[in-house]
């Protein structure tokens, strides 16, 4: 098996097709047509193979989900991860989440959007969910902390403002498309001046 660039494990297959292809296809169609509606047959059909191909990868449609929302989500922790180096004042570690959260936005949208279209009709959705409430409540920790050391407005509630503002991050999937030429950094620098800085000229 090979590394891939987002983290996951690659198998090698015939040239152009191989397990992160295959989650690529099956994210766009889960999307595309949900979760239920979607067969293996469809799958294969998309991707030009049979159905005995796809089973070499995966055991089946639930391990699909499972797979292709756990990139999304193992992207999210690992800038959570990335918080205890980043030091300094819990507005900066909040900035720094939220850049983080663009970057993997950007570079794993298929499983961003997928991420953000589950509900709790399976086991895999409702662990996701619970994954997603957990990443919530630390971004709305850091809020609460940024509040309390005075760099964030104190009379917003903090779980409130965490929806706000990761409610505008993922809006995002709705209109980005990487070959319109934004970039994952300007778009995280046009995300966190208007969330940190607003959108009014300020008076010198």
């Amino acid at each position: 098996m090979a590394t891939t660039e987002n983290g996951g494990t690659r198998r090698r297959g015939r040239p152009g097709y191989d397990l992160e292809t295959l989650l690529v296809a099956a994210a766009e169609l889960f999307y595309e047509r949900g979760y239920d509606g979607t067969s293996i047959q469809d799958l294969a059909h998309r991707l030009g193979v049979t159905k005995s191909a796809l089973y070499h990868h995966v055991p089946g449609k639930e391990a699909l989900l499972r797979l292709a929302v756990d990139r999304a989500l193992d992207g999210l922790f690992a800038e959570v991860a990335k918080l205890d180096a980043v030091g300094g004042r819990a507005v900066d570690r909040l900035e720094h989440l939220v850049r983080g959260s663009v970057a993997v936005l950007v570079e794993r949208l298929p499983f961003v959007t997928l991420l953000l279209r589950v509900r709790e009709n399976s086991e895999t959705e409702r662990d996701a969910l619970a994954r997603r409430r957990e990443f919530d409540q630390v971004v709305t920790a850091l809020v609460a902390d940024a509040a309390a050391e005075g760099d964030l407005r104190a009379d917003v509630d903090p779980a409130t403002t965490t929806r706000l503002l990761f409610g505008m991050v993922n809006s995002v999937i709705e209109w980005y498309r990487p070959q319109g030429g934004l970039g994952a950094a300007e778009l995280a620098d046009a995300v966190v001046r208007v969330a940190f800085d607003g959108l009014r000229v300020r008076e010198s």
